[in-house]
């Protein structure tokens, strides 16, 4: 994925829980978004992942395949209550 677009889809994500990526490898890491480093010279642009177990865990942006935000949706179901 391109760092552009990982960015733009982490943004929102920030700081929320059960958000899931996946890795061009397959790898499927789950938890709260934790940190996001962009602005350092000669480093690659990467995410930081808090797993339920309290591990932590970096992905570099460009190994990013997918995206999920798996909270569950905040609207409300109008005319639903008596």
């Amino acid at each position: 994925m391109e760092v552009t677009k990982a960015l733009a889809a982490l943004q929102p994500l920030y700081g929320k829980d059960n958000v899931e990526i996946t890795t061009t490898d397959g790898q499927r890491v789950r938890g709260i978004v934790r940190s996001m480093k962009t602005t350092q010279a000669l480093t690659t642009p990467s995410v930081k992942i808090e797993c339920p177990n309290g591990e932590i865990i970096k992905i570099a942006f460009p190994t990013i395949a997918e995206i999920k935000d798996l909270n569950p949706s905040e609207k409300t179901v109008a005319g639903s209550g008596g």
